[in-house]
C-alpha cells in the first residue's frame, strides 16, 4: 500500500516548499539575490542532479524531483501569477501613454536583436531558417525577473517595461512565424496567424469591457463578506479565467494574466488585491526558477563549458549593445541606456517556449535546442548579476558625464557653506541654502547618491570625509561654515576636533544623535550641536500645542525657551562655560 509520502505530487510539493523556506532566508542573510539560489537548488535536486541517483539511494526520493514535467504546470501558474502582480502596478492610462514605446521601441529592439543574433548564428553554420528562429528566441528577455528587480516607475523600469510588453504580445506571432518557416509549411500557417490575431484581439476587447462592469460588482460582493479567503478566491478566479480566455484564443496565458492585473488595478480594490496576493509572488517565482534549474544538466555543462561561455557572452553582448543603442537613438540618457541594455541582455523563460516550437517545426535539432536551453538557464541565473553590473556602469557613466558641472575639489570650500553628507538630512539643508541663495557644496561618499544629485544640478563632490587629505584639499579655512549631517557619531566627533583645531574661527554645526553625543561634539569644538531626539520632541510639542488651540506666538516663544534650556544643560555636560560664538553677522540656529 502506498503512503501519502510516496505520492509524487506530495513529494514534489515538499521539495519546492522546503527549498523556498531555506533559500529565501539563507540568501537574504548573505545579501545574495535568491534567484541564483532557486536555480542552483533546481540543479541540485532535479532529474540531472541528485534525482539521477535515486535508484541507488532510494531515500533521496523525498528530497528530489525525478520528473521535471510533473511540476511544469506549477511553473506555468507561477509565471501567470507574476505577470498578474506586475499588471496590478500598471493602469490603462499608463499603458496608452506608452503605446509609442511599446510598438516602436519594443518592436525595433526585438527585431534588431533577433536578426543580429540570427545572422551571427548563420555565419557559424546554422541554416538560415533555424538561425532566425534561434535569434528571435534568444532576443526575448525575462519579464518575470527584470521588472521585479527595477520596478516600473523609474526610467530604466519604464524602458524595460515597454520592450517586455511587446515581447509578451509578440510571442504567439513568433511561434506562428516559425511554423511558416518549417520545411513542409503550408499556407495554413499564415491563415492561422491572422485568425489568431483577430480572435485574440476580440477576446481582449471583450475582457476589457466585461471587466469594467463586472469586476467592481464581483469584488464588492467579496468585500461584504469580510472574508480574506473569499476575496483571494475572487482574485484567482479572475486571473485564471483571463489566462484561459487568452489561451483559448491562441494567445499566451501570460497576456491574460497581465490584462487581469491591469483591470483589477483600475478598480477601488486594487490595493487590497495587491496586498492579499503579495505572498504568492515570491513563491511563484521560486517554483518557476527551480524548474529552470532542472533543465540544466551539469554533465553537459562540464563537457561543453567553453562553447556555453562563448554563447552566453555573445548573446548578452549583442542584446546589450542593440538595446542600449536603440535607447540612445530615441533620446535616453547614456546611463539609462547602458543599464537597460545590460539588464535586458539575458534570454527569457519564454525563450524555452520558442525553442520547443522551433524543434517541433524541424528548424533546429533537439541537441541544438538542449544546448540553447542550457544557455538560457545560465542567462537567467546571471540576470541579478547583470542588473548589478548595469547599475554600476550607469553610475560611472553618469558620474563622468557630470564631472564638468561639479565644483573643483581644490577650491570647493572657498566662499561656500560646506556640507558633509547628502542623505535625507543633508538634502533638506541644501534645499534651504539654495532657497536663500547661499552658495554651498556637498561632499558624499555614496556614488549612487552623488550621480543622482548631479543629475538634478546639485553642486556635489564624491569623496570620503574620513580621509584627512580630503579635508586638507577643501580649503575649509576660506569656507563660510561647515555642516555635518552624516549619521556616524564617532566620525563626526573626529572631524569636528580636527577642523576646529585647524580653523578655530570656522562655524561648525553638527547633527547629533542624542544629548550625550551633542555634549561630546561641543567638547570637540562644535559651534552648535543639534540632537535629533531634542528637535523631534520640540517639533511634536509645537504641533500638539498649536492643534490644541494655543496661539502660535506663545508656543514658539516657549519652544525657544525650552531649546535654550536644554542646550545649556547639554553644554554643561560638555564642560563648556558658555556657548561658542558664531561668526559676526550670523545668528544661532533655532
Amino acid at each position: 500500500m502506498h503512503t501519502p509520502f510516496e505520492n509524487p505530487v506530495f513529494s514534489d510539493a515538499l521539495v519546492i516548499l522546503g527549498a523556498a523556506g531555506i533559500v529565501i532566508p539563507a540568501f537574504a542573510r548573505l545579501r545574495i539575490n535568491p534567484v541564483i539560489g532557486f536555480i542552483l537548488v533546481g540543479m541540485l535536486v532535479g532529474p540531472s542532479g541528485l534525482g539521477s541517483i535515486v535508484d541507488q539511494f532510494p531515500w533521496l526520493y523525498h528530497i528530489t524531483i525525478t520528473d521535471r514535467e510533473a511540476i511544469d504546470p506549477f511553473a506555468e501558474f507561477g509565471i501567470v501569477m507574476l505577470l498578474f502582480t506586475i499588471g496590478l502596478e500598471l493602469s490603462f492610462k499608463r499603458l496608452w501613454a506608452m503605446r509609442v514605446q511599446v510598438f516602436g521601441l519594443g518592436s525595433a529592439q526585438l527585431l534588431a536583436s533577433g536578426l543580429v543574433i540570427g545572422f551571427a548564428l548563420n555565419l557559424i553554420g546554422q541554416p538560415l531558417a533555424g538561425a532566425l528562429g534561434l535569434g528571435m528566441a534568444l532576443a526575448l528577455s525575462s519579464t518575470a525577473l527584470v521588472l521585479p528587480m527595477v520596478g516600473t516607475t523609474g526610467p530604466v523600469g519604464r524602458s524595460a517595461l515597454a520592450m517586455l510588453i511587446f515581447e509578451d504580445l509578440a510571442l504567439v506571432p513568433i511561434i506562428f512565424a516559425l511554423g511558416a518557416l518549417a520545411p513542409r509549411a503550408e499556407a495554413a500557417g499564415l491563415d492561422g496567424l491572422v485568425e489568431t490575431l483577430w480572435l485574440g484581439g476580440l477576446t481582449i476587447v471583450i475582457m476589457l469591457l466585461a471587466g469594467r462592469y463586472l469586476l467592481p460588482y464581483l469584488f464588492a460582493q467579496a468585500a461584504r463578506t469580510k472574508s480574506p479567503e473569499l476575496f483571494l478566491a475572487a482574485c484567482l478566479l479572475v486571473v485564471i479565467t483571463a489566462s484561459v480566455a487568452t489561451a483559448a484564443a491562441g494567445l499566451s496565458p501570460i497576456v491574460g494574466a497581465l490584462i487581469a492585473g491591469v483591470m483589477i488595478a483600475e478598480t477601488e480594490y486594487g490595493d487590497e488585491v495587491e496586498i492579499i496576493t503579495a505572498p504568492f509572488k515570491g513563491l511563484a517565482l521560486g517554483v518557476f526558477l527551480i524548474t529552470v534549474g532542472m533543465s540544466v544538466d551539469l554533465r553537459v555543462v562540464a563537457a561543453n563549458w567553453q562553447s556555453l561561455a562563448i554563447a552566453v557572452v555573445g548573446v548578452c553582448l549583442i542584446k546589450a549593445v542593440v538595446t542600449g543603442g536603440l535607447l540612445r537613438l530615441v533620446g535616453a540618457r547614456r546611463g539609462v541606456a547602458a543599464e537597460t541594455g545590460v539588464l535586458m541582455a539575458s534570454p527569457a523563460e519564454t525563450t524555452l517556449i520558442v525553442l520547443a516550437a522551433a524543434v517541433q517545426a524541424q528548424l533546429i535539432q533537439s541537441s541544438t535546442a538542449q544546448f540553447w536551453q542550457i544557455v538560457t538557464a545560465i542567462g537567467l541565473t546571471i540576470t541579478p548579476l547583470l542588473a548589478k553590473l548595469g547599475h554600476v556602469i550607469a553610475t560611472r557613466i553618469d558620474m563622468r558625464a557630470s564631472e564638468s558641472a561639479a565644483p573643483d575639489e581644490e577650491s570647493a570650500g572657498a566662499g561656500r557653506v560646506v556640507l558633509f553628507g547628502y542623505g535625507r538630512v543633508g538634502e533638506i539643508v541644501s534645499d534651504m541654502l539654495a532657497k536663500h541663495n547661499q552658495p554651498y557644496v556637498a561632499i558624499e561618499s555614496n556614488v549612487d547618491v552623488v550621480a543622482a544629485a548631479r543629475r538634478k544640478g546639485v553642486p556635489i563632490l564624491f569623496g570620503d570625509v574620513a580621509r584627512p587629505e580630503l579635508l586638507d584639499r577643501l580649503r575649509l579655512g576660506h569656507a563660510k561654515a561647515l555642516i555635518l549631517t552624516m549619521d556616524d557619531p564617532v566620525l563626526a566627533v573626529r572631524i569636528v576636533r580636527r577642523v576646529a583645531g585647524w580653523v578655530p574661527d570656522l562655524t561648525i554645526i553638527a547633527r547629533a544623535r542624542d544629548a550625550n553625543h551633542a555634549a561630546e561634539l561641543y567638547r570637540a569644538g562644535a559651534t552648535l550641536a543639534v540632537p535629533e531626539a531634542l528637535e523631534s520632541s520640540l517639533q511634536l510639542s509645537e504641533a500638539l500645542l498649536v492643534d490644541l488651540g494655543i496661539a502660535m506666538g506663545p508656543v514658539i516663544a516657549s519652544i525657544h525657551e525650552k531649546r535654550d534650556e536644554l542646550r545649556r544643560k547639554i553644554m554643561q555636560e560638555g564642560e563648556l562655560s558658555k556657548q561658542p560664538l558664531l561668526k559676526s553677522g550670523e545668528a544661532p540656529a533655532g
